[in-house]
């Protein structure tokens, strides 16, 4: 992580599966995505990235259906989520603890029947939060040291439930990110494979911001060829076929090597403006 809709006549691909969830690197991002985007609904940007998404994945030999689209909201309010919701989205997640408190509740009542709301928490997470999410996330996509995956580990078990996480991984080697370095992700696959209330899905990075979405190309393989060798040395406990990379920006070359998780915000939402300061 950086330290830094719809009408009746509109039918999503069955074949996607949506998450809608929180920007995280919102700014960078939405430098490189189309004006147009802003003066489209919520559903029209659905049903595009979706179509991005089935081409990328046709390009590289895959299903559709293997691949999770992230709809990153962050900053954007309940009513607007709602509409990605109504659009099909029922799994929602933010980078921040507070907002999934402030949307949980009010969130419920866009929720299909029969079905719920899905919240992930994308973003860094303190220690110091985990109880506050442990109860109201499926999956945490950002654990990065022992010490948080300890915390998560005895908050779930206070719960009785076993939480869905991913490694992140630094692979960028950027000093504003966070997320282990590649060589360190053994070690803390083996530490965390004796926790009984913790569930190791995969990896997760934030690639740099990059002009040229194939700048990042090899930033992707390299998560895709560490994830297999993660996996080839059997770790008890452990195995992985989760990989979370690829954002507004670049999910297209990040699906042609091996995404299973998108996070796409402005592409979905729109363009976020900051007002100036000062």
């Amino acid at each position: 992580m950086s330290k830094e809709a719809a009408g009746s006549d509109l039918r999503i691909s069955a074949a996607i599966v949506r998450v809608c969830s929180t920007e995280q690197s919102a700014f960078h991002y939405d430098l490189d995505i189309d004006s147009e985007v802003i003066n489209m609904s919520v559903a029209e940007n659905i049903r595009e990235v979706e179509a991005k998404i089935a081409a990328a994945a046709a390009k590289s030999g895959r299903k559709t259906e293997d691949i999770l689209l992230l709809a990153v909201s962050k900053t954007k309010p309940v009513e607007l989520i709602g509409e990605a919701v109504q659009a099909g989205c029922v799994s929602l997640g933010e980078n921040k603890v507070q907002e999934i408190m402030d949307k949980f509740e009010p969130m419920m009542e866009y929720a299909p029947e029969g079905d719920r709301i899905h919240w992930h928490l994308i973003g860094h997470l303190q220690t110091n939060k985990v109880k506050y999410i442990i109860d109201k996330v499926d999956m945490i996509h950002s654990v990065e040291s022992l010490k948080l995956a300890q915390e998560i580990e005895k908050r779930a078990a206070q719960k009785d439930v076993v939480m869905d996480v991913l490694i992140e991984v630094n692979m960028g080697g950027e000093e504003s990110k966070f997320g282990v370095a590649p060589e360190e992700t053994e070690a803390l696959l083996r530490e965390i494979s004796v926790m009984e209330h913790i569930r190791v899905r995969g990896l997760m990075t934030v690639a740099p911001f990059v002009e040229d979405q194939e700048e990042n190309r090899e930033v992707f393989r390299q998560m895709r060829e560490l994830l297999v060798d993660m996996n080839s040395k059997k770790i008890d406990n452990i195995k992985m076929d989760t990989l979370s990379m690829g954002m507004t920006g670049d999910y297209e070359v990040a699906i042609e090597e091996g995404a299973t998780i998108v996070r796409v915000g402005t592409g979905i939402f729109g363009e976020r403006y900051y007002p100036n300061k000062g």
